[in-house]
């Protein structure tokens, strides 16, 4: 008989939620895998003693964390689907018939609660992944990838210099100029805009020199968002320049936990931001009990800071030097103990004198002497057009010479690939399964927690799946020994008594061994 499913739509009267989520469901898991206790403790201070009752804290970041497990960026579409969720209406502790909080209030709550609240969060779950064995916390993987801003790039606006005030209606009071819409770059960079601008204009002309409509060189020198001024313009190879943020990491070699995690403006090089990171990394893994020995990275957090930095805590950096270093001049020998070069016609250029770039890096400055260079058979190859040879060589030279040597051993081409295999799929899960693709938030400070919450969810992943490895002993009773007096007293029937127990049952019934 062929059977038709009617649905009446009737109330039920005896439902129990609990009984309906199977106990190896993913949120019924993360609720007794965390205390979130704790979490009062640290927001008490943030409320008031009176008013109306707020959002409970608790359940704020069990919502957010939700929102980063299911991939979703939007605060409506998440209230949206854990309505009809009954495994996350029981990790959130809600009822069927009870009232879901609105999207602005959550919207609200996470721009009350400071960064220092989700970082403890981030701290109370790392710490569990050390307990559980996850973190070995020895060798680190640094890396950092853009994540686009809550901003258009077609509505940046051009920057003006300071003192300049823009356009405001009589009688209202000026309104306040954003800091990030005030020219401060140095005026060589700004030079050096302009004349790429005006290469750019020349080269779009058409086939009969009719001038097209002219595309505008965007630069954080020059533009600022007036709906994001902490966005920052950037461009990633094989992709059109946007509003981005960067996300710097910091991930464990062991199992790939992730140790640390910030928000950076995305127009700095990624060696700017290593010393804020390796600060809270150093933190962390020291209050967890892990020394940091070695430090994984690529060639964009390369210079000469860094590697000395690194050395002075002992950290051993693996990290490649950037292609336009030069361990050595062609020609030329360094002498260490004079600290002076020799040229191949046996003059000697001593050091002269520190100095530094437009950039403020400093270097060193060797020379010869004027005489030496002009009586030089190798002037016109050498210096054609200088009165002497000069070299400048880093302050650092030293730390990149032991960092090139390390990055062309055998062993720094397996750390590199250790490191493309650590960091990068992390990234690549964040992005694409935890809803870091785009910001949902606005401000620096609102993508550090955004990052933070994204951490804490690929750990708490991470803990979940983690089986520790069991070992199964089995113990066998072996009967005891036969002496071998005892196998000859038997057979010669010298034995005062015959054999009982389990020394009977061992013996060979004819009498033979």
């Amino acid at each position: 008989m062929q059977g038709k499913k009617l649905f009446l739509d009737k109330e039920v009267v005896r439902f129990r939620l609990s009984e309906r989520v199977p106990r190896h469901n993913l949120y019924r898991r993360l609720a007794e895998l965390v205390d979130w206790s704790f979490l009062y403790e640290e927001t008490r201070g943030l409320y008031s003693h009176t008013g109306q009752p707020s959002l409970d804290p608790v359940v704020f970041f069990k919502l957010v964390l939700v929102g980063r497990l299911e991939n979703l960026v939007s605060d409506r579409r998440l209230v949206e689907h854990y309505a009809l969720r009954l495994d996350i209406l029981l990790f959130l502790g809600y009822e069927v018939d009870e009232e879901l909080p609105w999207h602005s209030t959550v919207s609200r709550t996470r721009q009350l609660f400071p960064a220092a609240v989700f970082e403890r969060l981030f701290d109370h779950v790392f710490a569990q992944c050390v307990a559980r064995g996850l973190v070995a916390g020895d060798t680190q993987a640094v890396d950092s990838a853009p994540v686009k801003a809550n901003a258009s790039l077609e509505a940046v606006l051009e920057k003006q210099p300071a003192g300049a005030t823009g356009p405001h209606l009589a009688g209202h009071e000026e309104p306040a100029v954003p800091a990030a819409s005030v020219l401060t770059a140095p005026a060589h960079q700004l030079r050096q805009l302009a004349t790429g601008q005006r290469r750019r204009q020349g080269a779009q002309t058409g086939a009969l020199g009719a001038r097209h409509e002219q595309a505008r060189l965007l630069s954080n020198k020059t533009h600022y968002s007036l709906t994001d001024p902490d966005a920052r313009i950037s461009v990633k190879p094989g992709k059109a320049r946007a509003l981005n943020y960067l996300c710097s990491l910091a991930v464990d070699t062991a199992r790939g936990v992730i140790s640390h995690v910030q928000a950076d403006y995305a127009d700095k090089r990624d060696s700017l931001h290593l010393p804020r990171l390796l600060t809270g990394l150093q933190q962390r893994l020291r209050a967890n009990e892990l020394p940091l020995r070695a430090l994984h990275a690529d060639a964009g957090y390369a210079n000469g800071p860094n590697y000395a930095r690194l050395e002075a805590a002992h950290i051993t950096a693996w990290i490649p030097v950037f292609g336009q270093y030069k361990p050595e001049i062609e020609g030329f020998t360094y002498d260490r103990r004079t600290d002076s070069f020799t040229c191949p016609e046996g003059k000697q250029l001593p050091f002269q004198k520190y100095d530094t770039n437009q950039d403020g890096g400093w270097h060193k400055i060797y020379w010869t002497t004027c005489r030496d260079c002009q009586q030089c058979p190798r002037k016109p190859t050498c210096v054609p057009k200088a009165r002497r040879k000069q070299i400048n060589r880093t302050i650092y030279d030293a730390a990149y010479r032991r960092a090139w040597q390390r990055q062309q051993s055998r062993r720094g081409q397996r750390k590199r690939r250790v490191r493309q295999g650590t960091v990068e799929p992390v990234f690549g899960s964040l992005i694409h399964h935890y809803g870091l693709r785009r910001m949902n938030v606005r401000g620096l400070a609102g993508a550090h927690k955004t990052m933070v919450l994204t951490a804490v969810a690929y750990n708490l992943k991470k803990l979940l799946k983690h089986r520790p490895n069991r070992q199964l002993s089995l113990a066998v009773a072996l009967p005891r020994p036969l002496l071998a007096a005892q196998i000859r007293a038997w057979r010669r029937n010298k034995r005062p008594e015959a054999p009982t127990g389990a020394f009977a049952k061992s013996l060979p019934k004819n009498g033979t061994a």
